[in-house]
């Protein structure tokens, strides 16, 4: 037998194994066997190396450890779920879904464990796997492909039985079993490292090693539950069952994807909110962590027809479990000033484990809530994890009160700066409203490196409070203007390390401006806001000289984040941090738009794009019609307005043309925009 006809074998042998072990638990051979099998394969390539391909079992683990994750973008955003506590809340999405759909439209639900691991998201190619990434901040992500290669769940080849689906993304939760923790705790204690608090903390650690030799040593586990073609029309025509998440289910699980087999689909809600309960009451017999179930529309016709919000989809909804709960003591109440001045009372706890993490602290809300619920020093306190993740103290034990233990009364002052506090109308929360407060600074200087908002890499806490301590910055726009001697001054911080914060922030300079917008942490104004403002307005004069009736034209721009954006740049201080940034030589604007361009022109207008474009990516296509108020989708429908086809469109452009849908061509594009109305296109 030829060198390639015998790797083509043992690739193939060991890819079965693979999966027989870590997605089916059915394993067939010895470690031993297996362990021959991938030792012929690795002699075989290393004395033919030419034969060696990135699918190939052996090229799981990869070689010299990443400086950094690269940056990539979803193809599709990886949108956030909305959670839901009880049945009355899933009727209610059931209604919603129902109120858009109309009577007429028949549609059934899916019900799967929710997983407690980490999101990513895989792209193949040709059936190799090119591309994994996490969710980062669900438009962007890191690249974390060499990481992901490790997993033996996941396949680094799968079978293309369609051209169709030569394009791919699968989606899915990366995790720990229990066992799997305690295998990694019980080696970290060897080596009197640390241990992991929970399965989910293990798993992000994990994932974000930078070297993915270190990866490969570590338990983790996969379940897929997403698929999405890149030919959608061509991949229904000939496989018409995949417009159903079951089936794509199960088609994952047929090309050797694991999947979780809990899965079951329900002709009405009351069977999927029965299922819901029965595994409330289940979860603790299952070998790894879930925090709720996700009930999802069944049809991916109807998905896309129900579209998203600005945050989450509408055809999707979590049934978060009841959070569960310990008793421990509150041994003090401390004061904590965030980066808007606001003074949130922090819970000190005798330790106690909760729900997989010891917790020594919780979040009292602020002074009404301590009111209600009459929390005292030295009580003895019931706590929870609210939706798992963040503790708060939930009721006191008043038959275990110290005698005489009094009421506990906020301060009139801020705990760090001594400004008199504030109770702003409408609001339960006391504020301090000295801008310059120490707390507010540090905290609006973490906020503003942080990896989502200027990513500014080695500008963390530690620095911050630094330089804060040392009155070399007063705001962030004093960032800019710190030299590599100041920098070096600080504790633990070599030549080299300043170096490279100095070149960090230099790099920052060219963050585009919702970034910047982002970064200056605007009350209410998240990333995706900041998006939407920055590509309606275009720069930041025009952002700082808006109204708040100009803002909350833009598309998911309520009142309330114009409110906030106005008087934000109405602050003199804020002014003056602009000032420095501008100073600096920050992007303080995007590419302007051909002349003739009405920033509404496309307002409502729903696009396609297909094929390779000329003269423009398709995010630069999507960039352009999204600031002009259209809105781009996935796959062709009813609802198209226009199809954007550049060469080699495919069966998008067939699907177009069969609906009588309006189709155009680079040119009828730019006219697009001249003139706001199709009446004088050219039409393809």
């Amino acid at each position: 037998m030829s060198p390639v006809d015998r790797i083509k074998q043992l690739r193939q042998e060991i890819r079965d194994h693979d999966h027989r072990y870590h997605v089916l638990a059915e394993p067939v051979v010895s470690d031993y066997d297996y362990d021959v099998l991938m030792k012929e394969l690795l002699d075989i390539e290393a004395a033919h190396p030419d034969l060696v391909t990135p699918d190939s079992p052996t090229q799981r683990v990869g070689g010299a450890p990443y400086s950094s994750f690269p940056v990539v973008t979803h193809p599709v955003p990886m949108l956030s779920i909305s959670n839901t506590y009880d049945a009355d809340e899933i009727l209610d999405f059931d209604r919603r879904v129902r109120d858009i759909l109309g009577d007429e439209e028949a549609y059934s639900y899916v019900v799967e464990l929710k997983i407690d691991g980490v999101a990513v998201s895989l792209r193949y190619e040709d059936g190799v796997l090119i591309l994994g990434s996490t969710r980062g901040d669900g438009v962007q992500g890191d690249n974390i492909t060499a990481n992901l290669r490790t997993i033996r769940s996941i396949p680094l080849r799968i079978a293309v039985d369609h051209p169709a689906i030569n394009q791919l993304e699968v989606r899915g939760e990366v995790y720990l079993s229990h066992a799997g923790l305690e295998q990694m705790n019980q080696v970290r204690s060897e080596r009197e490292d640390p241990l992991f608090a929970n399965p989910r903390n293990a798993t992000a650690g994990s994932l974000k090693l930078l070297d993915s030799r270190q990866v490969a040593e570590r338990p983790l586990q996969v379940f897929l539950y997403s698929l999405r073609f890149e030919d959608e029309t061509g991949v229904l025509a000939v496989q018409p069952e995949l417009d159903s998440h079951y089936g794509r289910l199960q088609w994952l699980a047929g090309h050797g994807f694991s999947t979780n087999t809990n899965a079951q689909r329900f002709d009405t809600i009351d069977g999927a909110i029965g299922y819901c309960k029965a595994w409330e009451s289940k979860r603790s017999d299952l070998p790894y962590d879930i925090d709720g179930m996700v009930i999802k529309v069944d049809s991916i016709r109807l998905q896309q027809e129900l579209g998203a919000t600005l945050k989450s989809p509408r055809w999707v909804v979590a049934y978060k479990f009841a959070a569960q709960r310990a008793v421990t003591w509150l041994n003090d109440i401390r004061l904590q000033v965030g980066r808007t001045g606001v003074v949130t009372p922090v819970a000190e706890l005798e330790p106690v484990f909760l729900a997989g993490s010891t917790i020594s602290r919780a979040t009292l809300h602020n002074e009404d809530e301590i009111l209600r619920k009459d929390i005292r020093i030295g009580d003895t306190v019931v706590i929870e994890k609210g939706g798992d993740v963040i503790p708060k103290v939930v009721e006191v034990d008043f038959d275990k009160r110290q005698e005489g233990a009094p009421p506990f009364k906020m301060p009139a002052e801020c705990p760090i700066c001594h400004t008199p506090l504030m109770r702003i109308q409408d609001e339960v929360a006391l504020r301090c409203e000295n801008v310059s407060c120490p707390a507010q600074i540090q905290a609006r200087l973490e906020h503003f490196t942080a990896r989502n908002a200027m990513d500014i890499d080695g500008f963390g806490p530690a620095v911050a409070e630094q330089l804060l301590s040392h009155d070399l910055m007063q705001d962030v726009g004093d960032i800019f203007s710190l030299t590599q001697e100041q920098f070096m001054a600080l504790e633990r911080m070599g030549p080299k390390s300043a170096d490279n914060l100095i070149r960090s922030i230099e790099a920052s300079k060219d963050r585009p401006l919702d970034r910047i917008l982002f970064s200056l942490g605007i009350p209410h104004v998240g990333e995706r806001a900041a998006r939407q403002i920055a590509d309606r307005r275009r720069s930041l004069d025009q952002i700082m000289t808006a109204t708040v009736e100009e803002l909350a034209t833009i598309p998911e721009i309520g009142p309330t984040i114009a409110e906030s954006v106005v008087n934000f740049f109405q602050n003199d201080q804020n002014r003056t941090v602009i000032e420095k940034l501008r100073q600096a030589g920050l992007n303080m604007k995007l590419p302007e738009l051909p002349v003739g361009t009405a920033s509404q022109a496309l307002n409502g207008k729903i696009f396609v794009i297909t094929g390779t474009l000329a003269n423009y990516t398709r995010d630069e296509a999507a960039a352009r019609i999204e600031s002009s108020g259209g809105r781009v989708t996935a796959s062709v429908s009813k609802k198209t307005n226009y199809v954007l086809a550049g060469e080699s469109a495919g069966s998008k452009l067939d699907k177009a043309q069969a609906l009588g849908i309006q189709v155009l061509d680079e040119t009828a594009f730019e006219q697009l925009f001249e003139t706001g109305s199709d009446g004088q296109l050219n039409l393809l």
